[in-house]
This record gives structure tokens, C-alpha cells and sequence, in this order.
């Protein structure tokens, strides 16, 4: 799961980088959101798969603990939404690139405020299941 998260993490910095650095035209910028839209529900939906593999083999291997099962489900909620996290920031910044110069970088910079308050939800939800 944490190679998932750092391959994702680099493909949406590649993609970023990537759309800075390039003329699009508006019909294939729509056409990268609705692309990058699929991208990030694959995604979720893999990390989903691997989160109820993760529960299941506390279940079996724990014998029922409830605190490794609750750990389990802790850590498969925080591994789900951080993919998102990441799919919506993804998704957000290809959005920005069908926008005028102009509003582009405020655009970025609220995809990007969005993506830290995602992730910084995601570990104190993490935390508060834990304990």
C-alpha cells in the first residue's frame, strides 16, 4: 500500500508538472480531467480492495482482537482517504488547466490547500480511531 501511495503521489507530480509546462487546448485539457476523474476512482477503488484484505487478515491472524481489528480499520479508513486526497488533488489541478492564466495559480493554490486540510482530516481521523 505505501508503494500505491508514493507511485500515486509521483504520477499526480509528474502530471502537474507536466500540465505547467504545456499549450493545451481546452478540449484535450477536458479530456485529462475526465482522465485523471478515472484515474483517482481505480485508485480508491484498489486502496478499498487492500483496506478489507487488511481487516480480514487482522480478523484471521488476531483471532478477533478487537484492538488489532479496530487498528486495522484505523489504518485502512487513513490509507482510503489519503488515495483520494490525492486522486481529488489530481483532479482539482487538471481543472485549473482549462482556467485563464490569470486565475490559474489561485486555482493551484486552493487545490493545494484542500489537498493539506484532506490529509491533515485523514491523520487526526487515523489518531482518534486508535485510541
Amino acid at each position: 500500500m505505501e508503494f500505491q501511495k508514493i507511485s500515486w503521489a509521483g504520477m499526480a507530480a509528474l502530471t502537474v508538472i507536466a500540465a505547467c509546462h504545456s499549450n493545451k487546448t481546452p478540449q484535450a485539457t477536458a479530456q485529462d480531467v475526465e482522465a485523471a476523474k478515472q484515474e483517482a476512482q481505480h485508485a480508491v477503488d484498489e486502496a478499498r480492495a487492500e483496506a478489507t484484505k487488511g481487516v480480514k487478515s487482522a480478523v484471521k491472524t488476531g483471532g478477533g482482537n478487537p484492538r488489532d481489528v479496530a487498528q486495522a480499520k484505523a489504518t485502512a479508513a487513513y490509507d482510503i482517504a489519503m488515495v483520494k486526497a490525492e486522486g481529488d488533488h489530481t483532479v482539482a489541478t487538471e481543472k485549473c488547466q482549462t482556467l485563464q492564466a490569470s486565475m490559474m495559480q489561485a486555482c493551484k493554490d486552493q487545490a493545494d490547500a484542500a489537498y493539506e486540510s484532506a490529509k491533515a482530516t485523514a491523520k487526526a481521523t487515523r489518531t482518534a480511531r486508535q485510541q
